[in-house]
């Protein structure tokens, strides 16, 4: 990936966690966390990725910010001096409770011994 990419999407998660937590109305959409973001070489296309906490709420979360992203792309708009805005993907982070659940198979391993 190269280094203009790189920086797009930092600026873009760190102005989507901004627009989250100070624009959007939806309560819901409130107590997410952005963990990364993806945006094609062409900027046409940007995968986000977020968690929350309470992992029973997250089919509802996504459905929230689905209905909200063109809201937020065209926040981020006006706060991002790029050519074209990318079309936004919300997508939630699985990588977490995936770490989670190899550190319970290795405490349980551990406990084996």
């Amino acid at each position: 990936m190269n280094i203009k990419i790189e920086r797009i999407n930092h600026m873009i998660m760190e102005e989507i966690s901004k627009i989250i937590m100070l624009e959007v109305k939806d309560e819901d959409i409130k107590f997410i966390t952005i963990t990364g973001c993806d945006t094609s070489t062409d900027l046409s296309y940007c995968k986000i990725y977020f968690t929350v906490l309470d992992k029973e709420r997250k089919e509802k979360v996504l459905k929230a910010l689905d209905k909200a992203s063109s809201f937020i792309r065209s926040e981020l708009a006006k706060r991002i001096d790029i050519r074209h805005t990318p079309e936004l993907k919300f997508i939630y982070d699985e990588s977490i409770e995936y770490g989670e659940h190899i550190d319970e198979l290795l405490d349980q391993i551990n406990e084996d011994k």
